[in-house]
């Protein structure tokens, strides 16, 4: 279970940027191979995401990182028992030496941590999913999907001021079923789209994204126009989820809704999401408020709480300390889980934990720039998360994550 070589490599992300991968092989001969991904519409306090500058790749280049893999990192980590995932990832944090990992970057940090975790779990012979249940003591299942079908943000020009309006099948049970309604859904969603004279082009996570012409809410309109014309029930086989992402939107005290042309108070932002959840069967929203808006985002649990899965994304970025900070102040009732925000495995395990015993639901996301990586579908099962996010039913790197959850199921079954 030693580690024998470390190797890091430049390879594309899904937005054609570069990004980090690194094999990991240990002497029994077992590989570990891992990419990360990397987003668009960040935290302020996600952890740094190391790049080169300069003219290169409009300065996303990556060689740093890189170089920091195999001049400083491997040489630490050879001979080292891959197996005690815990002492590996806290021998990275320690190389690094940063509270934000900005020294060797997180983005190589990761990469290694998961090269790792993969490397030991073929060297026990277990699926990757049940060797993360067994370092994190977890009970494995399969996650309730949450499907973006229309991109808007930062992932898509802003064709709405909402980022991503997602899907959730909630009418069957196994993930199978999940993904035919999702699929059924997303391309009658297409055709009534065509149908209005719009573009089917999609964004950055797979989702169409046409500059809508009435505002942020003719979206939902049509996906319930797409739900009922695949044959479903909206409300009770397909539910709605969104990310406003609306650290975006804030600027000066105000919400901007280009959309809408109007700007919005955080009471009034409160106001419209609990008006959308009347009208349309929304059971989660994500990032309703700015990332530093915490009084606001205390009273909208508050308020809505109690009807609606309320998801901190930037204003958690998967940080146990900010997580403890929204479970005293009752500031939100589910955390999003991404890697990439923390830098290693082991402290992607301590978020998932903690919100689990706090009673705070999990949802485990990938990124808007992603890579073919399957790793977020096995955290998902493999910690019992409950719920995925990895974009539309559409772009191949979306799609791998929801077909590795269908081989998942066959190995649980």
């Amino acid at each position: 279970m030693q580690i024998k070589s470390i190797y890091g490599r430049a390879v594309f992300d899904s937005r054609g940027n570069p990004t980090v991968e690194c094999d990991v092989i240990l002497y029994s001969g077992a590989l570990g191979r891992a990419s990360v991904p990397s987003g668009a519409s960040t935290g302020s306090s996600e952890v740094v995401e190391l790049r080169d500058g300069g003219t290169a790749y409009g300065g996303l280049g990556v060689d740093t990182a890189i170089n920091n893999i195999n001049q400083i990192i491997a040489p630490a980590m050879i001979g080292r028992d891959a197996n005690d995932q815990a002492a590996i990832d806290q021998a990275l944090i320690e190389l690094d030496g940063t509270e934000n990992k900005s020294r060797l970057g997180a983005n190589a940090i990761l990469t290694v941590s998961v090269a790792v975790l993969k490397s030991a779990a073929r060297a026990n012979s277990l699926p990757l999913w049940r060797h993360i249940a067994n370092i994190a003591g977890t009970t494995p299942s399969l996650p309730l999907p949450l499907i973006n079908v229309i991109n808007g943000g930062r992932h898509a020009n802003f064709t709405t001021d909402i980022q991503e309006y997602m899907i959730v099948p909630i009418g069957a049970t196994d993930i199978a079923g999940r993904l035919r309604i999702a699929s059924e859904v997303f391309h009658t969603l297409g055709q009534i789209l065509q149908s209005e004279n719009y573009p089917v082009t999609v964004g950055d996570e797979g989702g169409y994204a046409p500059t809508f012409r009435n505002g942020n809410i003719e979206p939902l309109f049509l996906i319930n126009k797409a739900v009922q014309q695949s044959g479903y029930n909206f409300g009770s086989d397909v539910a709605i989820a969104l990310d406003v992402a609306a650290s975006e939107l804030y600027s000066d005290g105000w919400y901007n809704l280009s959309a809408d042309k109007c700007r919005l108070s955080n009471g009034e932002m409160v106001r419209w999401y609990n008006e959308l959840s009347r009208q349309f069967p929304i059971i989660s929203i994500e990032d309703g408020l700015d990332q530093n808006d915490w009084d606001g985002w205390a009273d909208m649990t508050a308020k809505l709480g109690s009807k609606l899965q309320l998801v901190g994304d930037d204003l958690l970025t998967t940080n146990t300390a900010l997580l403890q900070r929204a479970i005293n102040e009752r500031s939100c009732n589910a955390i999003l889980i991404k890697p990439n925000q923390i830098g290693t495995i082991s402290q992607t395990i301590d978020a998932v934990k903690l919100a689990q015993s706090s009673g705070f639901n999990t949802i485990v996301s990938h990124r808007s720039g992603e890579t073919e990586d399957t790793l977020i579908a096995h955290l998902a099962v493999g910690l019992g998360a409950g719920q995925i996010k990895s974009g539309s039913i559409s772009r191949s790197e979306r799609v791998a994550k929801y077909n590795e959850l269908l081989r998942i199921a066959e190995q649980l079954s």
